[in-house]
């Protein structure tokens, strides 16, 4: 994979990405990290990193992994997606995804993103099935 390619797909985080924090720090065809800051928009009332906000980080490494296989005239969307939740992210702290690839088919693509605390324990384990569609299929 040429590396321009992959700075392009790095930088390139959707708007919402960039609205919850996420910043990739590391991208290859078979593995990608992500890190968001747990802020005072994404807690919940129990004052720890809501889930919605960690399953988006998730979907968003998932996504940015997938983007990395897919030729100029597809674009990916997320089929299936089930997490795990192990242990509760605090204000302040900030969550690491690492995506890996478990399956590389032709048109869906598998990931287990593990999302750690700063601590280095592990908060959450989410499963995506990826599906990889041309443009002119879109609905």
């Amino acid at each position: 994979m040429e590396d321009r390619y992959v700075e392009i797909v790095v930088d390139g985080q959707p708007p919402y990405a960039r609205h919850l924090g996420i910043r990739v720090v590391s991208a290859t065809p078979e593995e990608v990290v992500a890190e968001m800051p747990v802020t005072e928009a994404l807690i919940n009332r129990n004052g720890v990193l809501h889930g919605g906000a960690l399953m988006s980080l998730a979907d968003n490494t998932g996504g940015t992994a997938t983007f990395l296989h897919v030729a100029e005239d597809e674009f990916t969307t997320t089929s299936e997606s089930k997490t795990n939740f192990f242990r509760s992210l605090e204000f302040g702290d900030t969550a690491r995804a690492v995506a890996r690839l478990l399956h590389n088919g032709r048109t869906t693509k598998v990931w287990q993103t593990s999302v750690y605390r700063g601590d280095g324990k592990l908060a959450a384990q989410v499963t995506q099935t990826q599906m990889i569609l041309k443009r002119n299929a879109r609905g």
